[in-house]
């Protein structure tokens, strides 16, 4: 595994969607596709969103008006953002020269792992 990781200007620009250089391309990877993939991508989209929607709070009257307002444009904002999520991924695998067939053959894993479980624990492995 290669040790280029990016320092902190590399990684804001990163989370920007600027294009880290050829040699962190295994760092881009593992961020993509590695353990916790998933769910550094949801925290990066869905946290920045709050303290906009906090202003809300600044509306007078009842406090449940406004949380309802906020709750009405968060929940959204976070399906959205997750379903997603592969169009970012394979785009940001594209942006950094990396394949993006890389995620089909992470589905297609996933999914002969999932096949191979339901068919052991239905007693019919082979």
């Amino acid at each position: 595994m290669s040790s280029a990781r990016p320092n902190l200007f590399q990684r804001v620009g990163y989370m920007v969607g600027r294009t880290l250089p050829p040699e962190m391309r295994e760092w881009v990877r593992d961020d993509i596709l590695g353990p916790g993939g998933a769910r550094r991508y949801l925290l990066r989209w869905n946290l920045p969103a709050i303290p906009p929607l906090m202003l809300f709070l600044l509306i007078p009257g009842p406090v449940w008006i406004p949380f309802a307002m906020m709750l009405l444009l968060f929940l959204p904002w976070i399906y959205f953002s997750a379903a997603l999520m592969p169009v970012w991924q394979q785009h940001r695998l594209q942006q950094h020269g990396i394949d993006p067939e890389l995620l089909s053959a992470k589905a297609r894993d996933r999914a002969a792992r999932e096949r191979e479980d339901y068919e052991r624990r239905m007693g019919r492995a082979v």
